[in-house]
């Protein structure tokens, strides 16, 4: 039989529904990572120190959802600094175990701590010594006690209103995963040029681009010593493109730099042409090391307000950077 209008959840109301679901499974899982956040203690600090003595790997391993959480934690150890791979734990015994070594450290992720297909690998770490590091909710498991260092996750409530799909579990594997690796990562004083070396493609390996990378440089230079002309100046200007033009003294530093900006500040005063370029130019310019970060450079550019920089080496200018160079390269 038909439903009748009177049958059918007005959708205003269908939406206050779904939004407060979506608020209670939030609030829970905000609850949890609390919760997480205040049982940190030695062991935390414990595992961090067998990571990071580790001279080979750090094998990342779980079944189910825990497997999905320890492909995630092992690609963002390796992202950061610290080399990783995930072993599956049902092929472990079927040969993979030859993927883990005598330098690895594993990292073994079991809710319960009772997942059997994790019996292999826990034999294969003690048969040779290999460091154990067990994330689980149950100290007392299986998993728990064969490790050499236990991180126990609070028994706080899944969002799932059915308290069955792991969902609040799981974020506080994730976010448990990603404390490990920042602390790793402080550690061993991991920073973002080295960050850009694992980072080469897509916006993020743009952004991570050095200057170097993306500067002008030899013949394309536009440069002249203070005594030359404005009319010259602003020849060698126009034949560079790039909107400025440095001024370096006879030991070839960088003095002074003159931009269109500068040009037309000084378009009205009388005799222009008459000036040479060390009366018009800025004895202060801003500037970079080819070292510096794109992304960094772009926001000096923004910050300064200015659409070109010089970069320098000992005072001596080795390339120059456009606003328009970043936007080719993607960083912006």
């Amino acid at each position: 039989m038909p439903r009748t209008s009177s049958d059918q959840s007005h959708p205003a109301t269908q939406g206050a529904d779904h939004l407060a679901s979506a608020r209670r499974t939030i609030t829970l899982e905000i609850e949890g990572l609390k919760a997480l956040m205040t049982s940190l203690d030695g062991p935390f600090s414990a595992a961090v120190e067998a990571l990071g003595a580790a001279t080979g790997r750090v094998i990342v391993t779980g079944m189910g959802k825990s497997g999905h959480i320890a492909r995630k934690m092992a690609a963002t150890l390796a992202s950061t600094g610290t080399p990783a791979q995930y072993v599956h734990p049902g092929e472990a015994s079927h040969g993979d175990l030859g993927m883990i070594t005598g330098e690895d450290v594993i990292l073994a992720l079991s809710w319960s701590g009772e997942t059997s297909e994790l019996s292999s690998i826990i034999s294969h770490a003690k048969r040779f010594a290999i460091p154990l590091i067990a994330m689980t909710s149950v100290e007392a498991s299986a998993l728990g006690r064969a490790a050499d260092v236990a991180l126990v996750l609070p028994r706080a409530e899944e969002a799932c209103p059915n308290k069955l799909a792991p969902t609040t579990s799981t974020t506080m594997q994730l976010a448990l995963g990603d404390a490990l690796a920042i602390a790793l990562l402080e550690m061993k004083g991991f920073s973002a040029k080295d960050f850009s070396v694992f980072h080469p493609g897509g916006k993020l390996g743009a952004m991570l681009k050095l200057v170097r990378e993306v500067m002008h440089t030899g013949d394309e230079l536009p440069l002249t010593g203070p005594s030359t002309s404005m009319s010259q100046t602003l020849l060698i200007m126009s034949q560079k493109s790039l909107g400025s033009v440095g001024i370096v003294d006879e030991a070839g530093h960088l003095i002074g730099m003159i931009t269109d900006g500068d040009i037309r500040r000084h378009s009205g005063a009388e005799g222009l042409l008459a000036k040479t370029a060390g009366e018009i130019m800025n004895r202060t310019p801003k500037t970079v090391a080819p070292s510096m970060l794109a992304s960094e450079a772009v926001k000096l550019l923004n910050d300064k307000k200015i659409t070109s920089l010089f970069v320098v080496e000992e005072d001596r200018p080795v390339g120059l950077v456009h606003i328009h160079d970043f936007l080719k390269a993607g960083v912006i």
